[in-house]
This record gives structure tokens, C-alpha cells and sequence, in this order.
């Protein structure tokens, strides 16, 4: 069964000072912390692309993983709604390259943002399991400093640059249990770009995740027959401290099993779950973890994942 086996990550060390931004929209250092979420927001250099922050990535994990060597990976997937200059061809393929794989791995976009690492993780292993496949590189990179107004408060106080490669494969720790995903595209202009320039309705985004992500959770352990208190940790999309502290009350079962961690990352958008569990599940004790991500689409998508006895 092809499952997570390992985790690493790229958060640029450079970025934006959150509380200095937050003076220059008239916001104090408690609105910056309680409602936004973000005190340090890293950003990416100029020069750098989308796949210059997934080769990061994707070093780290090999560096990590001395006995995972680059001819041993099979297939490549990449998350990002900002790929390289404007999107063709497809970042996969450049990571590839400039990672020296073999010209025998599969590699390609999926083209989610806050939902994608759940979609990215099933959509690895059913590709993964119908070839025959033993090795995968799930990466996500959406750096929305390319996207973003810099002068624009409902925006710019809350995103931040970062990289994630998972290693999937046989025998891992970590398996996939239940999923459930949906979409609803008359959302769509709550979250778009256009002209080269991001745009969020974040009341109606607020809305939506409060609307859909707890119900959303029930329904998935529901069917999976897990009753919230054996779930350890719910690892959600870190869209804002505001968006998941309201999920979590509005959960109402433990809502203090709900990771926030965002203080020195922002919103890393689909980076945003592997990133959690990176520093909190992987090599921790927990069983059975829960995720949710949602936002651009409208899109979600919820999994149990659990660790192998």
C-alpha cells in the first residue's frame, strides 16, 4: 500500500515583517496575531521560480532520506496554480530536469491551491498503484508573492512563500484511509486572478469554511466509522488564526486538537497541511490524524490518515 513516508521542506529565509505591514494598514500587533495569524510572512527572491522553491524542497527530502536515491523515483507531482513564467509547459517537467531525474518519470501539474495536497496525496497513490509504481514525489510550491498586490490589505498581511516534498511509497508509516472532496464552482470569483492580480473575498471565504469544513469533517469520520475523540491531531488548511479557530469551535469536539502554525509561515497555501505535518505528526505518537483543506475553486477535500501498527 502506497503511503507518506517522509516529509521536508522550503521556507525562504527571507520575507516581509507582518507588524510592520499591519501599521501601514491600521492594524495593531493583536489583529496581526489573533485574526491574521502571521507575524513573519517569507517570500521568495526575485529570481527565484516556482520550481527553483520545489528543487528546495525535493533536496531537503533526499538529504533527509540517504537511502532514497533520484534514479529510484518513479513519478512526479507538482501542486501549483503559479508555475513557472505563465504555466507552460508544465512545472513537473522542469523539476524533473533541473533535479536530474530519470527521463523515465512520470511528471505532472495538478492545478489546485488550499485543497491540494489532500487531492495531490490521492491522486499519487491511485496513479501510483494502478502503474505499479514504487517511488513519488508529491511536491507543493504556490508562491503567491507573484500574485499578490503588496498594496492591498485584505491580501498581503496574509500570504507567505514555502515548498513541500512528500516521499510516497511501499511500507510507509503513514496510510491513507478515507477521502471525501467536493467542489463548487459559483464560488469562483470569491478567489481569482486577474491581469495578474490576486483577488479574495475573504468574508465570503470565511463564510464557506465555516459553512463546510466542520460538517465536512463529520461526515468523513462518520462514514469511516472513527469517532472524533479517537482522531489525535485535525491538521486544516492554515488560511488565517481567525478561519481556524472558528472551525474549531464550530466542530465543538476538542477543539484544542486543532493545530495552529502559522506565526512564522503565513498562508503557504497548498504547502500549508504538509507543513503540519511535518513538525507534528511525522515521528510523533499520534494514530490517527485528520486533514482538511480548502479555498480556490471553491474547493475542499478531507482525509484520515493513519500510522501502520
Amino acid at each position: 500500500m502506497i503511503g507518506i513516508k517522509s516529509i521536508a521542506s522550503y521556507v525562504p529565509a527571507a520575507g516581509v515583517d507582518n507588524y510592520a505591514q499591519g501599521a501601514k494598514f491600521g492594524k495593531d500587533e493583536d489583529f496581526i496575531l489573533g485574526k491574521i495569524g502571521s507575524a513573519f510572512l517569507p517570500k521568495k527572491a526575485a529570481e527565484q521560480e516556482t520550481s527553483d522553491l520545489c528543487v528546495e524542497a525535493a533536496n531537503a527530502l533526499f538529504a533527509t532520506n540517504p537511502g532514497l536515491s533520484r534514479d529510484a523515483i518513479d513519478a512526479v507531482i507538482v501542486v501549483t496554480q503559479n508555475g513557472d513564467e505563465e504555466g507552460l509547459p508544465h512545472t513537473a517537467a522542469i523539476v524533473q530536469h533541473k533535479l536530474g531525474l530519470s527521463t523515465h518519470v512520470a511528471a505532472f501539474d495538478i492545478s489546485l491551491g488550499c485543497s491540494g495536497y489532500v487531492y495531490g496525496i490521492y491522486a499519487m497513490k491511485g496513479f501510483m498503484e494502478a502503474a505499479g509504481l514504487k517511488n513519488g514525489l508529491l511536491i507543493t510550491a504556490d508562491p503567491y508573492s507573484k500574485i499578490v498586490n503588496p498594496e492591498d490589505r485584505n491580501t498581503a498581511m496574509l500570504f507567505g512563500d514555502a515548498a513541500t516534498a512528500t516521499w510516497m511509497g511501499e511500507d510507509a508509516q503513514w496510510q491513507l484511509g478515507k477521502a471525501k472532496f467536493g467542489t463548487d464552482g459559483s464560488g469562483a470569483e470569491f478567489l481569482k486572478v486577474t491581469d495578474g492580480e490576486f483577488f479574495m473575498n475573504g468574508r465570503q471565504v470565511f463564510n464557506f469554511a465555516l459553512l463546510k469544513v466542520p460538517a465536512h469533517l463529520h461526515e468523513l469520520l462518520g462514514e469511516s466509522g472513527i469517532e472524533p475523540g479517537d482522531v489525535d491531531l485535525f491538521c486544516i488548511h492554515q488560511g488565517s488564526a481567525a478561519i481556524v479557530d472558528a472551525v474549531a469551535r464550530r466542530f465543538e469536539n476538542d477543539p484544542e486538537k486543532f493545530v495552529k502554525d502559522m506565526v512564522e509561515t503565513g498562508n503557504t497555501v497548498s504547502s500549508s497541511i504538509p507543513l503540519l505535518l511535518k513538525e507534528h505528526v511525522l515521528g510523533s505518537e499520534h494514530k490517527c490524524v485528520a486533514l482538511s483543506g480548502f479555498g480556490v475553486g471553491l474547493s475542499w477535500g478531507s482525509a484520515i490518515i493513519q500510522r501502520a501498527e
